[in-house]
Order: structure tokens, then C-alpha cells, then sequence
């Protein structure tokens, strides 16, 4: 692979240091002295900054003042809440470059893979600021007894919501999710993960400069085993983004106390490539489904499927566009993939293929950590020839690492993709677009593009998001990803009779009467 030129970031620039003064006044904290945590570029390993490790007593300093703002809050317009969010929105992109740095610096990732996070986050914000008032209205629904009854569905905000974030995608997945809460409603409290809280704090900054009250989005640092589970024991909703197995505790923990809860959890997301696609488009969209992120990304691509006439072509022309990547650290867009982020996950990709080597998988590119570019670097690698007893096909790597396979016919291309506990994300690439929908169909993926790796979908705010089977439960985006954090509420208002025989007649009568007017309706309305 190809090193960028660009010289590596060491330290945080000088227009960002104002931000770690500014920690104090933007994060909730309890009195009391806190230990710090140490937060490291992966770039280069260089110190950026020191964060507190909120705990217990902090979150519950938290909780308690979103609690106390949020009937304020959830009474003024919803037309005045969702302005605070397209402010922030015109915010968002005019200091963008502030925001791509710090994204950069905390996660490693290559400029152009966070610059999806402006475009995104300033996506969810003008979607929901502009169709929540239709989202939200009360409805009016079909009575028990017709033109008797008058029945609303109502939705009010459920509360307190928590968020618990991960570190790859600091600022959609700290704000995105929190945007619709907000905007119906609810308060917010955020525990952000503590590699990433620095991105956090500066969205959170430029949503209270957008007008948005200190006292109903307070931000937690610190840990996620020690705050994470004090979160849960106290909010009335939990959204949860990261493991599968950290969201079967989180899951737990929310059913003791009957809270509802949203988690979008893991993948081993498949990319089917059929005959009659487009080469080098399907080539491109494998290079950006595979190593957006170096691979650290929930819906990225891990298994690639190629139908077996064009599986040399395809193979060859992948491997070669694959080894030409440049690889770097840089704040700015010269460099096509970043760093991974930490050392455990580094440890992980190295051990998955390893394992696949040593059980006789071939490697096609990659395959070896660069020191020379930093302490967190691995080149993009494909593996051919994996097998099922191999990790690599079974567990999540979550890095630049993608398994290549031929398949013969479609309904193996189905059953393939379909082979894994997990169902987040997948690709279907075809120029026979009834053919990419029925495909599309059959696979059990929260989420399935034709024709594009993983935006499309992503990028479809006002459609759902989410994962089937082990990659997690309830959705993101659309109107269930802000209809979630409420509470739905049935009115219905009886005149002239009640649902009971009236005064003075006889019971039997009024059974009857019920019996003949159930078989008129037993014809009234759509069938279906």
C-alpha cells in the first residue's frame, strides 16, 4: 500500500486547545476531585488531552438535571425546539474543519471518512427539525363504535433518555440518535466513549451556542463498565450502540427495570457481486464498503461474494486497486485510509488473520501492521480460500480485513449471505434491477443496497435503521427513530351512547342489536 506524504498531526493544533479549557464548563461532573483519562492520538500515540472519569455520583448529578429541565423543555413550540437543531446544523457546516480535525485525531480515521460524519449528522438534524411536527401530530384513528367514538393517537415524550456511544463514530453516533429525543421532547444524557469525548464536547458546544439549554443535554465522561450501568439503572430509555455482547448486558439491565431500550449491535455484513455488474463499480463500491474507517464501521463490508465467471476478473483488478490505497496520517484529504483506533482492535485484526493463515487461507493483499505510519496502522487485506473453522468467518473483525468467496448460482449467493447470527448490513451489485430487489429481499439485513455499499441506506434519513437477529433490536432514522423515545398515548372520546345498553334496556336486546351491527361492519372497509 501507499504511504500518504503528508506528515503525521503529533499533538492537538493550536485552534483546538480552547477546547480542553472549555472541558470543565461543558461536561457534569459531581464536586470532588476525578481521575483523569488519558486520551492518545492514534495517529502517533502523542498525548491529545486529559479527560475526567465521571462515575456513579456524576451520572446521577446528571440525570437529575435533565429530569428537572425536561417538562420545560418538552413544553415550549416543537417549532422552537427543531429551529435549535437547523442553527446547529448551519453551525455544523460553517465550522466543519475544527470538527473534521478532532475526529481525525481521536479515531485515526482518513479525512474523507469523517468528513460522512458532517455530511450525515447535518442530514439527521434538517430531517428531523423539518418533518417532526408530521412525525409527532397527534392521529386521529378508527373508533370502537363509528361516529360514536372518536378516538387520537398521541405521542408524548417518554422522559430522560440515555445515550452510550462508541469511539467510531464520535459525532453521528453521539448526536444522531439524540437529535430526535430532543426534538420530541425528552432530555439527554450522554456518555460518550471516553477515546472520543472530545468530539462530543465540541458537537455539544456548538449545540448550546445554536441555543440549545445547558440542563437538558448534560454530557458524562468516563468509562463505560462504571458509568455505562449507572446510566441505565437511572434513565427511561436507553439507545445503545457497540457489541453484541455489551448490549446483551445492556439489554439485561434495562429489562430489571422495564425500561425500553434501542440497540444497534454487530455485523459480518456480505457483498454479492453477480456476473453483470459493473466492474470497476463494483470494485470501488468493495474498496469504500470494506475499508471506510479502516474497517471500523458497523455496516462495513467483511464477506465479498463474486459470482464465479468474472471471480478472476473481479479478484484481480480488487487486489490491485487494493495495494494502491494510500495509507497516512493526514488533516486533509491526500490519504485514502487512516489508522486503526486502538491496540485491542489492532490485536484483534492481527489475530483473525493470522488464524486464517495458519489454517491455510491465502492472502491476496495485505496482511501486515506499518509501524513506519504509525503504532495503529494495518494494510487493507484480502483473504481468499476461509474457511468455517476459521475466526475470520465467524466473529466480527471490525478492521480493514475482507474474505473473498465464489458463489455459482443466486439462491447460494442468498444462503450465504444469510449464514451468520449476524443481519445488519449488506450489498447486492447487478445491472438487472428486479433481480437486485428480489435478492435484496431475501437477505435478513436491517439494511440492503443495491448497487452501493453502505450510504445509500445509511443515507436515507426518513427511512429505518437497524439490524436483524444478534445486531441488535429497534431502529435508527425515519419515524420510528424519534417515535421511539416517546410514549404512545390512546384518547378516545364516547358521545351520545355507551359501549354498555343503555338505561332501561334490556341486555339481551342490546346483544343482539351489537351482533347485527358487527356483521354490517364485518364488510366495512379495506380488506388488507
Amino acid at each position: 500500500m501507499t504511504a500518504s506524504a503528508a506528515s503525521p498531526p503529533g499533538r492537538l493544533p493550536a485552534h483546538l486547545e480552547p477546547l480542553l479549557a472549555q472541558i470543565a464548563s461543558l461536561v457534569t461532573l459531581s464536586a470532588g476531585p476525578h481521575r483523569q483519562l488519558t486520551v492518545r492520538t492514534p495517529f502517533t500515540g502523542t498525548i491529545l488531552g486529559n479527560i475526567p472519569a465521571g462515575g456513579e455520583a456524576d451520572v446521577e448529578t446528571a440525570v437529575s438535571l435533565a429530569r428537572a429541565a425536561q417538562p420545560a423543555w418538552a413544553a415550549r413550540p416543537l417549532a422552537e425546539r427543531a429551529a435549535i437543531f437547523l442553527r446547529f446544523h448551519d453551525l455544523l457546516l460553517e465550522r466543519q474543519d475544527e470538527v473534521l480535525d478532532l475526529i481525525q485525531l481521536e479515531t485515526g480515521k482518513a479525512r474523507r471518512h469523517a468528513f460522512e460524519e458532517i455530511l450525515d449528522t447535518a442530514g439527521v438534524c434538517r430531517y428531523y427539525a423539518r418533518h417532526a411536527r408530521h412525525l409527532l401530530r397527534a392521529r386521529r384513528r378508527r373508533g370502537a363504535m363509528p361516529g360514536l367514538t372518536r378516538t387520537w393517537e398521541i405521542h408524548a415524550p417518554i422522559g430522560v433518555v440515555g445515550f452510550i456511544t462508541p469511539w467510531n463514530y464520535p459525532l453521528i453516533l453521539a448526536l444522531t440518535d439524540a437529535v430526535p429525543a430532543l426534538i420530541a421532547g425528552n432530555a439527554a444524557v450522554l456518555k460518550p466513549d471516553h477515546q472520543t469525548t472530545l468530539t462530543a464536547l465540541r458537537a455539544l458546544s456548538l449545540l448550546r451556542e445554536a441555543g440549545l439549554p445547558a440542563e437538558v443535554c448534560p454530557l458524562v465522561p468516563g468509562e463505560g463498565p462504571v458509568a455505562g450501568p449507572a446510566l441505565i439503572e437511572r434513565a427511561d430509555f436507553i439507545m445503545y450502540t457497540g457489541s453484541t455482547r455489551t448490549g446483551r448486558l445492556v439489554a439485561r439491565q434495562a429489562a430489571e427495570r422495564l425500561i425500553p431500550h434501542s440497540l444497534e449491535l454487530g455485523g459480518k455484513n456480505p457483498m454479492i457481486v453477480f456476473a453483470d455488474a459493473g466492474l470497476e463499480g463494483a470494485v470501488e463500491g468493495a474498496l469504500r464498503g470494506c475499508f471506510v474507517g479502516a474497517g471500523q464501521v458497523c455496516v462495513s463490508i467483511e464477506r465479498l461474494y463474486v459470482e464465479r465467471p468474472v471471480l478472476e476478473r473481479f479478484s484481480g483488478r480488487f487486489v490491485e486497486r487494493t495495494r494502491a490505497l494510500r495509507l497516512g496520517a493526514a488533516l486533509d484529504y491526500s490519504v485514502d485510509v487512516g489508522s486503526l483506533t486502538s491496540e485491542r482492535q489492532l490485536q484483534t485484526v492481527e489475530e483473525h488473520v493470522r488464524d486464517a493463515l495458519e489454517k491455510g487461507a491465502v492472502l491476496l493483499a495485505g496482511g501486515r501492521r506499518r509501524p513506519d505510519l504509525g503504532p495503529l496502522f494495518y494494510d487493507p487485506t484480502i483473504l481468499a480460500g476461509v474457511r468455517e473453522e476459521m475466526l475470520v468467518h465467524v466473529q466480527e473483525t471490525f478492521g480493514p480485513v475482507v474474505s473473498l468467496y465464489p458463489f455459482d448460482t443466486e439462491d447460494e449467493a442468498v444462503a450465504l449471505a444469510n449464514a451468520t447470527p449476524y443481519g445488519l448490513n449488506a450489498s447486492v451489485w447487478t445491472r438487472d434491477s428486479a433481480r437486485g430487489l428480489r435478492v435484496a429481499r431475501r437477505i435478513r439485513a436491517g439494511s440492503v443496497n443495491v448497487n452501493e455499499a453502505y450510504a445509500a441506506a445509511w443515507g436515507s434519513s426518513d427511512s429505518p435503521q437497524g439490524g436483524m437477529k444478534e445486531s441488535g433490536v429497534g431502529r435508527r432514522h425515519g419515524a420510528e427513530g424519534i417515535l421511539k423515545y416517546t410514549e404512545t398515548q390512546t384518547v378516545a372520546v364516547q358521545r351520545l351512547l355507551p359501549i354498555a345498553p343503555p338505561r332501561g334496556m334490556n341486555p339481551a336486546t342490546w346483544a343482539r342489536w351489537m351482533t347485527r351491527l358487527l356483521k354490517i361492519m364485518r364488510h366495512a372497509g379495506p380488506l388488507g
